[in-house]
């Protein structure tokens, strides 16, 4: 009892903090700076919505008043079988030259109008978007400049949790996603980031290759394509788009994204070959955490066996852990701690999260594609 009681801290303490100090050597012996300048492609950018009436109009006059040369961009705006006013807000904006747009009849899911809007989009680098986050003005130039760097296939935007009035949110999921954004800026800097941030990234059109219609994770697919065709993929932190933390929202988002790591496994095994430069990052920040609910569990009920002072100071952590993520969760503030408490609530969640993604997994529930 005592070595699964290690092996599984051990284990928790790599997957959330070891890999991160790994990186951070990583960058120390081994950087990997991209060479930036000045770049103004043609680029196509691909907007894939469904039911999306209530910001749409919004998202398409953001697009359309980005800071980059009107005679170098074009929209490519896919409705995947959306049933309330989205059709016929894409037909008004369909009479500008730049936009073009497809509206299916029946709903195929997210992956499906990729394909078919990289039919359309002619630019030389594409750009992935969604309905609700508004991108900054000049963060499209600051993204492309990632690109004059021929070795570079892709760049991954910065999404900002918050408002850009009061600046990022500091509490909870809002931690979280800081902590995640640091991660993801070592790996770039020293080889390549592991997936991307879907509200915001770009690849080069030759580094294309159509994905599985049934794909939960395009901003992870995508972007190990361009991996595995021999270019890297970055991350730019001052190419910022912006979305509002909701926490019941992003929890449902986060059980998706987490049962598309499932599915990746089965839709591009051989993300986990020698065809994937980055296998072992992806096994590091993608797959342990899949596995880390299961070692919470393990330290949890083999200290209540242990009898050591030691397990016994483990067990005590675990219980004030648990209980401050308790108050945290059923809205009570702890005074001074109450960021620790949220901190400690969204980690819960979070691994709440994996467990549900593992449950759909085996039983083979699928995750549909909603708003």
């Amino acid at each position: 009892m005592k070595w699964a009681f290690w092996i599984a801290a051990t284990f928790l303490f790599y997957t959330y903090i070891g890999y991160a100090l790994w990186l951070k050597v990583r960058c120390q012996l081994r950087p990997m700076p991209v060479q930036r300048g000045r770049c103004e492609p043609r680029v196509s950018i691909v907007l894939v919505v469904r039911n999306e009436e209530r910001v749409l109009a919004r998202k398409v006059e953001n697009l359309l008043t980005l800071d980059y040369p009107a005679e170098r961009l074009e929209i490519v705006a896919v409705s995947d079988g959306s049933t309330d006013g989205t059709a016929a807000i894409l037909r008004e904006y369909a009479s500008q030259t730049r936009v073009m747009v497809v509206l299916n009849q029946l709903t195929r899911g997210k992956a499906s109008g990729l394909n078919n809007a990289m039919q359309l989009a002619s630019g030389e680098v594409v750009v992935f978007t969604d309905a609700r986050q508004q991108i900054e003005a000049g963060a499209l130039r600051v993204l492309l400049e990632n690109f004059a760097d021929p070795r570079v296939g892709g760049v991954s935007g910065e999404l900002m949790l918050g408002n850009p009035q009061f600046g990022e949110a500091s509490e909870g999921l809002g931690l979280y996603w800081r902590i995640e954004k640091q991660i993801r800026q070592m790996e770039a800097a020293s080889g390549s980031v592991v997936g991307a941030t879907g509200a915001f990234y770009a690849i080069r059109r030759e580094c294309w290759a159509a994905i599985p219609e049934e794909t939960i994770l395009d901003d992870v697919i995508i972007p190990m394509q361009v991996v595995r065709s021999g270019a890297r993929v970055v991350f730019e932190p001052e190419a910022r788009v912006w979305d509002s933390l909701q926490a019941g929202q992003e929890f449902s988002r986060k059980v998706r994204t987490l049962t598309g790591n499932y599915q990746l496994l089965r839709l591009a095994p051989w993300l986990l070959t020698r065809d994937n430069p980055i296998r072992f990052e992806l096994v590091c920040h993608k797959l342990m955490r899949l596995a880390a609910p299961f070692a919470l569990l393990t330290t949890f009920v083999t200290t209540m066996f242990l009898t050591s002072w030691v397990y016994r100071a483990a067990l005590a952590v675990q219980l004030l852990f648990y209980g401050l993520s308790l108050l945290a969760a059923v809205g009570l503030k702890a005074g001074r701690v109450a960021r620790l408490a949220e901190a400690c609530c969204a980690f819960v969640m979070l691994n709440l999260a994996a467990t549900i993604a593992f449950a759909n997994f085996v039983t083979g529930r699928k995750v549909v594609w909603v708003r």
